[in-house]
């Protein structure tokens, strides 16, 4: 009923930036919120950033005064600005949210990952 469709990783030397970006698409009557998730090689999948629908921000403490994150919700789309990136930020970043659909209150949606690597 909803997915998620994310752009933007790639290859970038440390110090570098990124931007990503993440589309729900589907049946969707509201966002309550989106944000983003990382999962490096051998480690456990933690949160990044999260924004809920009324703008407050959320981040882990890795990328405080690093990354920003913002949403469009006329576009039902959410973005993550990566600015200077370090080698430990390389990860799977998935997009994910939390929707109110038909049948569903809080449906919880996954991206597919998109690959960031950050080379030193």
């Amino acid at each position: 009923q909803v997915q998620l469709v994310e752009s933007g990783g790639g290859l970038v030397q440390a110090g570098g930036s990124l931007r990503l970006s993440c589309a729900a698409s589907g049946i969707i009557f509201r966002i309550n919120n989106m944000g983003w998730y990382r999962q490096a090689p051998g480690k456990q999948r933690e949160l990044v950033a999260s924004v809920i629908s009324g703008g407050t921000t959320n981040y882990a403490d890795s990328v405080k005064g690093r990354f920003t994150i913002s949403r469009d919700n006329a576009k039902n789309t959410v973005y993550l600005e990566m600015n200077s990136l370090k080698p430990e930020d390389t990860a799977v970043y998935y997009c994910h949210a939390n929707v109110w659909s038909r049948g569903a209150l809080g449906l919880e949606v996954w991206g597919q990952g998109t690959l960031v690597t950050v080379s030193s």
